[in-house]
């Protein structure tokens, strides 16, 4: 019965997205052809086939895709560059005939899996007496040039929410390997007393959403307005919301990217506090079997593997929620499984077959 409670998670959490995308375009038409809500449907359905499809294929197989898949991250990454097209001030995706293709997303998988095969060429049984062993390059340096390229390649396009979450997976995948906790103390006390000299390489606009997160009334009209809107709909759904096609703050285009990142916003207005409880919850299914999964696996890769996956969507869940609610400074960062999305709704999927293939064989 365990097994299927983290598809049914999915499957219930999808069902929101496509009711909360079909509400902030009903006063149009929600079934033209070019609509979010049919367009999400359709990688919902392309999303459960690669679940399927690597939940049957044996994850270990993987290894021998781990740095050919890395290397292709990394060319896209490259191509978004010259061949991306801007939306928003940002320039993250590949047209790819009607399909806008975003390398940033599955750059993550490509960090998870080339971190996890790093950390885990040891011993069984004894991944966090060898490790403890290793030196602060090969602890530390060494795996993090891995994710460097990307990092800077992503903040580059730019995606800083994106990039600093390759940073917390490396982090988190280090802690739980073992690494000396004094290394990893080192380099948090080095970003942290560098990271004054990184807002001078900020754009205007991330610093602007800084500035507002500090005080969003500094600027309700410009940079403030998009988190106050949010706000708004958060709180106005109160206990039990609105209703579904009864929220003003998505069908009437008060909340912009309603569809995307502040998706959980319109959904808070329409099904209240105890319906955000009862999403919660469903994400913390999700999370906490993936954490299962990587506490019962007897194999370091998959052990590893499904953790940095837990983690990864445990990151996003908090930073997106977070955000919409005024508590983080807003960053791009979809909403696992709700927020609009294509590269990054076959990603999830992927990781979530992923997790039951480990579960199953790990």
């Amino acid at each position: 019965m365990k097994r299927f409670l983290m598809p049914l998670a999915a499957l219930l959490i999808t069902c929101v997205s496509l009711s909360a995308l079909y509400g902030t375009i009903y006063p149009e038409n929600p079934w033209r052809s070019d609509s979010v809500f049919l367009r999400q449907g359709l990688w919902i359905v392309l999303g459960w086939l690669a679940f399927f499809v690597f939940s049957k294929f044996y994850y270990r197989g993987l290894i021998n895709f781990v740095y050919p898949f890395y290397a292709l991250v990394i060319i896209s990454l490259v191509l978004v560059l010259f061949l991306g097209g801007a939306r928003l001030g940002a320039q993250r995706w590949i047209k790819l005939w009607w399909f806008n293709f975003q390398p940033s997303e599955f750059a993550k998988l490509a960090v998870i899996l080339v971190i996890s095969l790093y950390f885990s060429r040891k011993g069984l049984g004894d991944i966090r007496l060898d490790i403890r062993s290793l030196s602060f390059f090969k602890g530390l340096v060494l795996p993090f040039l891995i994710i460097a390229v990307p990092f800077g390649l992503i903040l580059k396009q730019p995606d800083l929410g994106t990039a600093l979450l390759l940073v917390f997976i490396f982090l988190g995948v280090v802690y739980f390997s073992g690494v000396k906790m004094r290394y990893i103390t080192l380099v948090l006390a080095l970003g942290i007393a560098f990271s004054p000299l990184a807002w001078n390489h900020l754009k205007g606009y991330q610093k602007d959403r800084i500035a507002v997160f500090l005080n969003p009334d500094s600027d309700p009209l410009g940079a403030g307005y998009t988190i106050i809107q949010s706000k708004i709909a958060i709180g106005s759904g109160r206990l039990l919301g609105k209703g579904w096609l009864s929220g003003t703050q998505g069908q009437l285009n008060f909340l912009p990217e309603a569809h995307t990142d502040f998706i959980f916003g319109i959904v808070a207005e329409e099904i209240g506090f105890l319906g955000c409880v009862f999403l919660m919850l469903l994400y913390y299914l999700i999370i906490r079997q993936g954490l299962l999964i990587s506490g019962n696996c007897d194999d370091n890769f998959g052990k590893l593997l499904s953790f940095a996956i837990s983690i990864m969507l445990a990151f996003q869940v908090y930073v997106n929620i977070s955000m919409t609610m005024g508590l983080s400074p807003v960053v791009g960062v979809p909403l696992p499984l709700l927020s609009y999305g294509g590269s990054s709704m076959l990603m999830n999927f992927i990781c979530l077959g992923i997790l039951s293939n480990i579960e199953k064989r790990g």
